[in-house]
């Protein structure tokens, strides 16, 4: 008989970039006209043929158990619309798992977007809305060749449950 896994509850302030700086960039609005500087996407995409698509994901909630990572490339996501979203992330490292204490999650105004540093790891997006569209730039490929998945509850008997925080 599977025992139930503990839910543990991740607090998930508003999204800032000094908060976010350990797991990539968060991307707001530039005048048109400035010049290119570390305030602009910092992008990886050399590995492949860059892939830029819009997908839309329905009825997400704000529970997970497993945590991915993409090591051979940045990723860029952002919604559509203005919606809020949610996200888990943890510091890129050597190991098959993060360690549960490092894994942090924010809470992503529809005006700006992340990108993800190579390695980093991600479960996300998720929201309370019924559906979002999200645009996504990785490689072509990098759900088929680079994409790493950690099963929490089954390595440590956990799941999660993103709590926005106001």
């Amino acid at each position: 008989m599977k025992t139930a896994s503990k839910v543990h509850q991740l607090q998930a302030p508003w999204i800032t970039s000094e908060a976010f700086r350990p797991f990539g960039q968060v991307i707001a609005a530039t005048d048109d006209g400035k010049a290119f500087d570390q305030e602009d996407a910092q992008l990886a995409l050399e590995q492949g043929t860059p892939r830029f698509y819009i997908m839309r994901l329905q009825g997400r909630g704000r529970h997970f158990s497993k945590i991915t990572r993409h090591q051979q490339c940045t990723q860029c996501l952002g919604s559509l619309e203005g919606k809020d979203w949610l996200l888990a992330v943890a510091a890129p490292g050597s190991s098959d798992c993060p360690e549960v204490g490092a894994i942090a999650a924010f809470r992503i105004p529809g005006n700006c977007f992340v990108k993800l540093e190579q390695g980093t790891w991600h479960a996300g997006p998720y929201f309370d809305h019924d559906t979002v569209d999200f645009y996504n730039l990785e490689l072509a490929d990098t759900n088929i060749t680079d994409h790493q998945t950690c099963n929490l509850e089954a390595q440590h008997g956990i799941t999660f449950e993103i709590v926005p925080q106001e």
